[in-house]
């Protein structure tokens, strides 16, 4: 593969602003509501120190990827195909993809529920107008994402920065408008003290996490453009705490503000409703116009990491090869108009689902939590063979080992925490996919797939029948 142009090399900033971009988007507006539903402060506390740990070991893990392989410059697809073959590297990116694509629609459909609560003709994002106004955007961003890739995230640095602005601003009234009666009123969450009743609202509420970190592989995603490969690995970890801090400032002090009852109450986005608690209705509208904000810049980091890893697993030889085209500006062409011609598809779907916005979010989790097991589970396996290890001491290799594997356990635990419906709902994504990777085998004249490549196609389609089976009978519905 060849390096991008020096005129398409991203900075740290840059890289930083892609992980920060990518991963602040409408979730942190909503969980003050979403967290009170289930704990009070003490069970938030904890679900946040396990949720940040587990996702911090993999970002060490995809740190630790960056500097041990540098020749893998395709970030979180590269990693699944190089550890475990040709079909699930595939799958990977096949799946990423997708969640990319249906993140993407998630954004255009809550843009529009947002507009719908000062103009009512966009309604709840569903409506004709919603539509038609989403697909004038999607295209909009399509072509400027075509003009180059470093004009587009030096776009989505200041959208990051623009959207962090409301965020920090609601921290500081929250600070000083902080009650520590309230709070302990709230500590416990309406459970008997001790560790019993926390641990019932903890596992509630981990649900809640699965969702907020996806994002966190955005620099690793364009990794062949960072100005320094060591850059990588930084932006990935220094990204994610930043974001961490934010997501418990917000649900910690919103405790501190409501009682849990109220808190639990707010319409979305609950922190808008916060805000108005505190200085008044011009809060509502200073959140709601922070999240607009927000869920833009969120669409434009995923429309460049949805034709990204498509353009990557192309170039690598396993998707189709009309997909690797780039046009004179760098900007991968083929994988952005199969892409937006996805998300356009998805868009028309939204006008028959009854809670577009909640599937969209649930189906990018459960898209996006496989690939990222497989990364995990390729740090694991570099350790526990000692590759790339044979000229370092083993207290390095032991310690990547031990954050490797708790980074593997705990994306397990997502995929657990996530359901069993919308892993079968994704095979319903993952099976026709599959046909991308036929075309590009059929280009190469080489065999499809091996042995155990076969077994997992066959379970795949297997449960993208049964997924197809439980929804005509009604057994999961969407």
């Amino acid at each position: 593969m060849t390096a991008a142009s020096n005129n398409q090399q991203l900075s740290l900033g840059a890289l930083v602003g892609l992980v920060v971009g990518s991963m602040v988007g409408s979730g942190i507006f909503a969980v003050p509501a979403a967290f009170a539903r289930s704990t009070g402060a003490a069970g938030a506390f904890v679900a946040w120190a396990i949720a940040g740990f587990g996702m911090l070991m993999l970002a060490f893990v995809f740190q630790t990827l960056s500097r041990r392989r540098p020749d893998l410059d395709a970030g979180i697809y590269a990693y699944a195909r190089e550890g475990f073959g040709n079909y699930l590297g595939f799958a990977s990116a096949a799946g990423y993809w997708i969640g990319c694509c249906l993140a993407d629609v998630a954004c255009l459909v809550l843009i529009k529920a947002t507009l719908g609560q000062f103009f009512p003709v966009f309604g709840d994002g569903t409506t004709v107008v919603a539509i038609v106004s989403a697909s004038i955007l999607l295209w909009g961003v399509h072509v400027l994402v075509l003009r180059g890739v470093k004009q587009a995230a030096a776009l989505n640095t200041i959208a990051t920065v623009a959207k962090i602005v409301p965020i920090g601003v609601f921290i500081v009234v929250a600070i000083v408008g902080f009650r520590a009666d309230i709070f302990a009123l709230n500590f416990w969450g309406g459970a008997e003290p001790g560790v019993s009743g926390v641990a019932s609202q903890v596992r509630q509420t981990l649900l809640v996490t699965v969702f907020v970190f996806v994002g966190i592989e955005g620099a690793s995603v364009y990794s062949r453009y960072a100005r320094r490969r060591e850059d990588v690995g930084v932006a990935t970890v220094l990204g994610f705490l930043g974001v961490l801090c934010l997501l418990v400032l917000v649900t910690m002090l919103s405790y501190g503000v409501l009682l849990r009852p109220d808190l639990a109450a707010l319409p979305a986005p609950s922190m808008a409703g916060v805000m108005a608690a505190l200085v008044g209705p011009w809060g509502l509208v200073f959140i709601s116009v922070g999240l607009l904000i927000s869920v833009l810049g969120n669409y434009l980091s995923w429309s460049l990491l949805a034709a990204e890893v498509l353009h990557s697993a192309a170039k690598n030889r396993t998707m189709p090869a009309f997909l690797a085209r780039e046009n004179g500006n760098g900007a991968p062409v083929g994988a952005l108009w199969l892409t937006n011609i996805v998300i356009q598809a998805f868009l028309l779907v939204t006008w028959f689902a009854e809670y577009a916005f909640t599937l969209a979010l649930k189906m990018t989790s459960a898209m996006t939590l496989v690939p990222y097991l497989l990364v995990a589970a390729f740090g694991l396996k570099l350790a526990w063979t000692g590759e790339t290890y044979e000229a370092e001491p083993a207290l390095a290799r032991n310690v990547d080992w031990v954050r490797a594997a708790i980074a593997t356990v705990y994306a397990l635990g997502m995929l657990y925490a996530g359901g069993l419906k919308f892993l079968l709902l994704s095979a319903v994504l993952y099976a026709p996919g599959t046909i991308l990777y036929l075309l590009a085998r059929r280009e190469q004249k080489a065999r499809i797939f091996t042995g155990p490549e076969m077994i997992v196609f066959a379970l795949i389609v297997v449960a993208a029948i049964a997924a197809l089976f439980a929804l005509d009978t009604g057994l999961i519905s969407v």
